[in-house]
């Protein structure tokens, strides 16, 4: 072959492998783009049947679904928290104690990275905050005889599986061999509520409340009920009621603001800020003046005194006789409070001084809550920090009509 036509043969085979190469890589694009949209039909047809299943509290019909979706898009947070709420619910079914809690524990796992990609929803936020209080096994017990233990698994079982009639017979089961078990009383009202009768409803979460006054679940799935019937007031009140028997628990908080949100108002933050103590110079300075003060940065002495006394003069001993090492107490926070209102008032007598309390909105607070006497919620509620915390129960048992007060005056808005 001449050397040239050689040349144009490797050209014109050169041309046709390119020209087969355009032609198979057109065809594996038109599948490829072909098959694009109906992956990504499916997945949407399939999620949204998934989300109207959990919509419509067809959990257990939603979990196959989610499982599947969840294997395409791994990453998604509603995804994976609905994925999750499905598997605490699919979790009362299973007789098997052991697997029943590695499901929870698994449940809890998607819950928790669903919130690590940014799901703060209040369904993620609020069964968190039940998961973390599992046992390392993820097992739940609702009581410690075996026959009332039997009727509640049973009884969530068919709760589970819509079977509301069913569940309220066994949870009825449960209450006639263990009167008072508040879980019982509380899961026998959730059904009624489920099924639409409401008056049946109201007296189980009744029950449940008289059971024990100190757990807010009742009194949250109450309001909910009753925020359903566009009873907002009374939802208020229940709802201000949980915030008393659990005020550290901050799935009541969620439902607080939620309520505030239906009802086009928000929740006060009630806070009184509390400056740094001054430097050596700004004290000497203060102590030395002989015109009026010009600002407050010297007025909190009296607040700093006490709070000095409790933490190294004694008191906290004295008061506190069998705690062997010191923390922050009511007591100590209210007195301190107190001694600060009280030369607050002084101040305020003073005619060239009363202009710098009554423009500082904390400090006003601060008289507010004092002439109110409400000072011991306020620092309950607002800076219950741990060692204050613990002196919460004791309170409550003795002062819970003025926990409510403060709640009912100073933190959740009337509705008008």
């Amino acid at each position: 072959m001449h050397k040239l036509e050689k040349l144009l043969w490797l050209i014109v085979m050169q041309l046709c492998d390119w020209a087969t190469y355009l032609a198979l890589t057109s065809l594996a694009l038109a599948a490829l783009t072909s098959a694009q949209p109906t992956q990504n039909t499916t997945y949407r047809v399939e999620r949204q049947k998934a989300v109207e299943l959990f919509n419509r509290g067809k959990r257990l019909e939603a979990l196959p679904l989610l499982e599947n979706l969840a294997q395409t898009k791994p990453a998604h947070a509603e995804l994976l928290a609905d994925l999750g709420a499905s598997l605490v619910e699919h979790a009362a079914t299973l007789t098997d104690r052991i697997a029943a809690g590695n499901e929870r524990l698994r449940a809890r796992g998607l819950l928790e990275q669903a919130r690590s990609l940014g799901d703060t929803s209040a369904l993620t936020l609020n069964l968190l905050e039940l998961l973390d209080g599992l046992p390392q096994t993820g097992d739940v017990q609702f009581s410690a005889n075996a026959k009332v233990e039997e009727a509640l698994r049973t009884g969530e079982a068919a709760f589970a599986r819509r079977d509301f009639d069913q569940a309220v017979s066994n949870y009825a089961a449960a209450l006639e061999l263990e009167p008072h078990n508040y879980s019982a009383a509380l899961f026998t009202a959730n059904a009624y509520d489920r099924m639409g009768n409401l008056s049946a409803a109201a007296r189980g979460y009744e029950r449940a409340i008289q059971i024990n006054p100190n757990v807010e679940t009742a009194y949250r799935y109450y309001a909910d009920m009753l925020a359903r019937q566009d009873k907002m007031a009374e939802a208020r009140r229940m709802l201000i009621e949980a915030a008393v028997a659990e005020p550290y628990n901050r799935t009541v908080w969620r439902e607080l603001n939620a309520w505030a949100t239906l009802n086009y108002t928000q929740i006060n933050f009630v806070y009184v800020g509390i400056p740094p103590p001054p430097n050596d110079s700004e004290q000497q300075g203060s102590q030395t003046a002989s015109a009026r003060p010009k600002d407050l940065s010297a007025a909190w002495v009296a607040y700093r005194a006490v709070r000095e006394n409790w933490q190294t003069g004694g008191e906290f001993q004295r008061r506190f006789p069998k705690e062997k090492e010191y923390r922050h107490s009511l007591p100590e926070e209210s007195q301190a409070l107190e001694a600060e209102a009280a030369a607050l008032e002084e101040l305020q007598a003073d005619s060239g001084a009363a202009h710098l309390v009554e423009s500082d909105t904390g400090l006003v607070l601060l008289l507010k809550l004092k002439q109110a006497g409400l000072i011991d919620p306020y620092v309950l509620f607002s800076l219950g920090d741990k060692g204050i915390a613990r002196d919460y129960a004791a309170y409550r048992a003795a002062n819970r009509e003025r926990l409510e007060e403060y709640m009912d005056k100073f933190v959740v808005p009337p509705l008008h």
